[in-house]
């Protein structure tokens, strides 16, 4: 019998999968599948928790179709030789799956359409992470808008209710529309068989932040002591545990303010599909040459929170500690590497990816190129935040400092590395000289 592949990538999830819902209804029964993608594993370290996240939810995702009668394949490999393989021992109909918006997997899923065109099967993919994506909101003269505060009020404009309907995969998610396992894909590997350790860091749960955390957000979301001034719902965003839809609509319904901050991922999303290229360099070709500074001590200063400045090294222990920093001080620490230290604003976006639990290259190239003035959507290069303003406007009491930086206020805690003025002057004098 035919089947229909649905490949779960960044939707590790049943309920309101658009992807899933289609191959549901494909006329062919499912077999849900995941591939632990070998390109991708081994840029990581072994005990990345991430990997150890994600192999949670594979493992949730597989038992869960066990209980509704059906089968769940997880391989490790890389891809297009996955696919080839699967081809062969499978009758594939059909290879469902979400889109994905990144440079690497835009290429990779061509190739993989390539292979299902020869197999005689189809390819599709479907909008699932963002409400709009690619070319749906546009300026009026037919290009992505460079502009955030225009794309927000064009994005809102568009927005119609049936846009956040849920789509009725867990519903259909049931024996009769679903395909059994080959005996070889009984077992799925284990952490061990991809070369990993068991890493963990906690995670909220799956499921829509509390309704007076939504409330509050515009007023709280600033302030990075207020554990719950924020939905800490990133990491499932960006494994796609929680459905987009249903907190963009309850954001919606609730406070304009968090919605108008989800919007933001659409943005990038469709700035890194339409410029592939910003991944690696600065969108603005002015801005690719500039005399960045390399100081291998003040970057390891900077990576360990050690900086002098307790903001910066507060956000920055945190998200050594536990993968995760408040978007305040990701602020400061960003703002602090490429204006006060005047470094790659590309070193940090590295950092970051390795660290981040809730890693996404569009959300974090645009808001590092938003930093350093170099992105399409760009805080002016001459703009400089100071640390110590941010720190008594955001952090005014050193609560959440004193969380993460427990030496602040003693004789061990470092003094400034640089000074703000003049870490300031030199970066826009080098900027104002070395802009093309």
């Amino acid at each position: 019998m035919k089947i229909t592949l649905f490949w779960h990538r960044r939707d590790l999830r049943f309920q309101d999968n658009a992807g899933l819902a289609a191959a549901l209804q494909s006329g062919h029964p499912v077999l849900p599948l995941f591939i632990y993608d070998q390109t991708i594993l081994e840029k990581l370290p072994r005990d990345d928790a991430r990997l150890t996240f994600i192999f949670d939810q594979v493992e949730r995702l597989g038992q869960e179709a066990y209980d509704a009668g059906g089968g769940f394949v997880a391989r490790f490999g890389k891809v297009p030789e996955i696919f080839e393989q699967l081809l062969k021992d499978y009758d594939v109909a059909a290879i469902y799956t979400n889109e994905d918006y990144e440079p690497y997997a835009t290429e990779r899923d061509t190739a993989i359409a390539k292979l299902a065109e020869q197999a005689g099967a189809e390819f599709k993919a479907f909008k699932d992470q963002v409400i709009f994506a690619k070319d749906e909101v546009l300026t009026k003269n037919g290009k992505p808008s460079k502009v955030f505060g225009a794309y927000s009020k064009a994005w809102q404009a568009k927005a119609k209710p049936e846009d956040f309907e849920p789509h009725p995969s867990q519903r259909l998610f049931k024996r009769e529309n679903l395909a059994a396992l080959k005996a070889a894909d009984k077992k799925r590997p284990t952490l061990a068989d991809l070369g990993f350790e068991r890493h963990e860091q906690p995670t909220p749960p799956a499921k829509l932040p509390a309704a007076d955390v939504v409330k509050n957000y515009d007023k709280k979301r600033d302030f990075p002591a207020d554990n719950k001034g924020t939905t800490h719902m990133s990491v499932h965003l960006r494994f796609g545990t929680v459905s987009v839809r249903q907190l963009m609509h309850q954001a919606q319904e609730v406070n304009i303010k968090l919605l108008n901050e989800m919007i933001w991922r659409d943005f990038f999303m469709m700035l890194l599909w339409h410029y592939p290229n910003t991944a690696e360099e600065a969108y603005d070709p002015k801005m690719r040459d500039l005399p960045y500074r390399d100081d291998p001590e003040q970057y390891k200063a900077w990576t360990e929170g050690r900086t002098g400045y307790p903001l910066v090294d507060a956000g920055m222990r945190q998200l050594n500690q536990t993968g995760y920093m408040h978007n305040r001080a990701r602020i400061a620490a960003a703002g602090f590497l490429v204006k006060q230290l005047f470094m790659d604003w590309k070193l940090g976006e590295h950092y970051f990816s390795e660290k981040l639990i809730d890693y996404d290259m569009s959300n974090n190239v645009g808001n590092w190129q938003w930093m350093a003035g170099t992105g399409a959507v760009a805080a002016p290069w001459f703009r400089v935040y100071s640390p110590d303003s941010q720190q008594k406007q955001y952090d005014p009491d050193y609560k959440y400092v004193k969380q993460w930086v427990p030496e602040f206020g003693t004789d061990k805690y470092p003094a400034p590395i640089v000074d703000h003025k003049f870490g300031r002057e030199r970066a826009i004098d080098a900027i104002r000289k070395g802009r093309k």
